[in-house]
Parts: C-alpha cells; sequence; structure tokens
C-alpha cells in the first residue's frame, strides 16, 4: 500500500484555511471497510474510495463554512416553495460490485428517501486535486451534482452514460442558481438565509 500526504494552499494563509488529505493507493474493498469501522460516525473526515485509492480529506474551515451555508439556503428555499426536502449530511454511499464510495459534503432526498443513494449531492471544491469524485458519483448513479468552486454554483446531471452540465437543476427546477450565488456573499449565514427569505416573499409579493 502506498501512501501519498498533500495539503494544498487555498489562497488565504495558515492551516485554519486548507483542506488536508492523506492518499493511500492499492486498498483493498475489505480495508476500506474496515477503516470506515475505525473512524465510526465521525464527521470530522470525508473518505472516498476509487477501485483501489482511498482519499481522506479533513476539510478546512473555510470548505466546512461554504457547504454549510450552501445546504442552510437549499433547505430555506425548500421551506419557501413548500418542496419537501430531506437531509443526509456526509452519509457513506458505497457500492462494492462498482468499488466506489464516496461521502458527500451534503446530500438529499427530493420526495420518497431511498436506502442506496441519494437524488442530489453537494460538494465544495476549495484546494484542487483528490479523486475525480464525479466518476465515483456516476458509478454510484447518483442523479445530481451539485458543485461550488470559486464563487460559482454548477448542476451535473446525469445521463445514460455520464455527467452533463446543465444551468438549471432538473430535481429543483424554480431554484435560482443566480440567487444563491448572490445570497452566499452575505457577511454571514443567517444574513444569507434571511436575504433569501426575503426576495423570495418579495417575488411573491410582486406575483
Amino acid at each position: 500500500m502506498l501512501i501519498h500526504v498533500e495539503s494544498a494552499p487555498s489562497t488565504s494563509s495558515g492551516p485554519v484555511h486548507i483542506d488536508q488529505r492523506v492518499t493511500l493507493h492499492g486498498v483493498t474493498w475489505a480495508q476500506y471497510e474496515a477503516l470506515l469501522a475505525m473512524r465510526g460516525e465521525s464527521s470530522a473526515l470525508r473518505v472516498t474510495y476509487l477501485d483501489g485509492e482511498l482519499e481522506i480529506m479533513a476539510p478546512s474551515t473555510d470548505h466546512e463554512c461554504l457547504k454549510t451555508c450552501i445546504a442552510r439556503l437549499l433547505e430555506a428555499w425548500a421551506e419557501e416553495m413548500d418542496i419537501p426536502l430531506e437531509g443526509y449530511g456526509s452519509w457513506t454511499v458505497k457500492q462494492m460490485e462498482k468499488k466506489r464510495g464516496v461521502e458527500p459534503d451534503e446530500c438529499y432526498f427530493v420526495g420518497p428517501v431511498r436506502t442506496d443513494r441519494p437524488d442530489l449531492a453537494i460538494e465544495v471544491v476549495w484546494t484542487s486535486g483528490g479523486i475525480d469524485k464525479l466518476d465515483v458519483y456516476r458509478a454510484l448513479r447518483v442523479p445530481e451534482v451539485w458543485i461550488w468552486e470559486q464563487g460559482a454554483l454548477t448542476f451535473h446531471l446525469l445521463g445514460e452514460n455520464d455527467y452533463a452540465q446543465a444551468p438549471r437543476s432538473a430535481l429543483l427546477p424554480a431554484l435560482d442558481p443566480a440567487l444563491i450565488v448572490q445570497c452566499m456573499s452575505a457577511p454571514s449565514q443567517t444574513a444569507a438565509v434571511k436575504q433569501l427569505r426575503a426576495e423570495l416573499r418579495a417575488l411573491r409579493a410582486g406575483g
């Protein structure tokens, strides 16, 4: 088993702003399962497995703040729009036959809940490098992956063989990505949610 340790710097300075990664090569599925069992239910580390390559990431505080803000905005939007949305956090989604496993920053069901995979996964790309998570999600047949990177939100919709980038979500087509991006620039998560709710209520009042 080969081990590679990576600390990729962000535009900020100091270790609190850096995602820490350790990549292991030549890892069997049994070893992957054993590592998950040893870690337990802690959400401090994200573990991704791709056909023998295993990545352990400790997200920075910036990474965690961004993914939590997106989650709060999405959940507030669903409440305002009266859309059923069930959040499952960093649920471990894996399939032994596909040799794939991943823990999203956030994941959701839109409507009925299943046991095999979420409808929607959210990933924040804060530092470069690491396993290609879209490759993992594709094999696990997760219908949508939203990626936040460098102040932009992109939607990746699963087709027959691969993901295609789209201007909006297919699961939540009424959601305006420009509004989410606008609210993400608020000075705090609470301010972002308040801004989102105010914008939606103003739209309803004007319509």
